[in-house]
């Protein structure tokens, strides 16, 4: 049986033991026990959580542990010299570490991240990378695991980097029962994007909110601006109206976001040829697909591809 430890304190934020669910949920779907969670704290006993919950904990000690993971809190704050000491001391008695949202700050700051890709939630990525130099920071990251150390970004990624030990630990089709009874996606792949084009447009009506859910749907076809606003219900000159007051953009800069984003996912996927993802999510030629990129993510489609079979190589 695995023994996984979770590292919390004071203000330690109620979301990231959604991950511990994952592995109770594997102990029930393999019949017998084969995780053992623990939460640990640097004194032991009642530890306050962000939300006000008092969770108890035990106090750290030499115990090893096959899986340590430290969460996030409600802000950045310095990680006491015990904790930092005790996570240090880990990496000779575990065989992974993690982090789920900020507690990727702790594993920085024991100098876990010394020359490791890492990520963390969005917000805190920036800060991350400015005061830890030497970490590689990917900001766009659901999570990564570079050798032992794994990061996830925040809130609801701590489940997908649970899976992902669940996977490697006992195979897909158990990760895959454990996801279908937490009833989420399985998995999301540790490349995929934090972000969604649609969260970030946020319409407001529903009649814009039809029109792109039309357009991701259709993203192969031309997508005009009367399609579209057939999708809406509205006329052409109304559409184009209300969809940037809702969003900000216009609709052929929105529908341009939708496909890069698809046509992201699928080169990191690399099942397909480039020519054929352009050709897939709508753009005319691989080149006005490379210039898209460019504009989005300030590299080309080849280079994202790289990247992505370089850290496949790596996990």
């Amino acid at each position: 049986m695995r023994r996984v430890g979770f590292i919390i304190f004071p203000g330690y934020q109620v979301m990231a033991f959604a991950a511990v669910s994952a592995f109770e949920v594997a102990n029930q779907q393999a019949g017998k026990p084969v995780y053992d969670v623990h939460f640990l704290s640097e004194s032991g006993g009642l530890t306050q959580t962000s939300i006000g919950l008092s969770i108890g904990s035990e106090a750290f000690d030499d115990t090893p542990y096959d899986t340590m993971i430290v969460g996030g809190g409600g802000e950045i704050v310095p990680a006491t010299p015990g904790m930092i000491s005790f996570v240090q001391d880990s990496v000779e008695r575990c065989r992974r570490i993690a982090s789920i949202c900020s507690g990727a700050f702790v594993l920085a700051e024991a100098g876990l991240l010394d020359g490791r890709r890492a990520t963390t939630h969005w917000i805190y990525a920036r800060a991350l990378q400015d005061q830890f130099p030497k970490a590689k920071i990917e900001q766009d990251r659901i999570f990564i695991h570079d050798g032992p150390i794994w990061t996830s970004a925040g809130m609801s990624a701590g489940i997908d980097l649970a899976l992902a030990m669940i996977e490697q630990d006992l195979g897909a089709e158990l990760a895959r029962m454990v996801a279908k009874k937490l009833v989420v996606y399985h998995r999301r792949s540790g490349g995929q994007s934090q972000y969604s084009a649609l969260l970030e447009l946020e319409p407001k009506s529903d009649r814009i909110q039809s029109a792109l859910a039309y357009a991701k749907k259709n993203l192969h076809t031309p997508l005009t601006v009367p399609e579209l606003a057939d999708a809406a219900r509205l006329s052409p000159r109304q559409f184009s109206r209300a969809f940037h007051a809702e969003t900000g953009q216009s609709p052929a800069r929105a529908v341009e976001s939708l496909r890069v984003e698809a046509a992201r996912l699928m080169i990191e996927e690399g099942q397909h040829q480039i020519d054929v993802v352009a050709q897939h999510t709508g753009f005319a030629d691989r080149e006005r697909m490379r210039q898209a990129f460019l504009r989005a993510f300030g590299q080309p489609p080849q280079a994202i591809r790289r990247n992505a079979r370089a850290a496949a190589v790596i996990e």
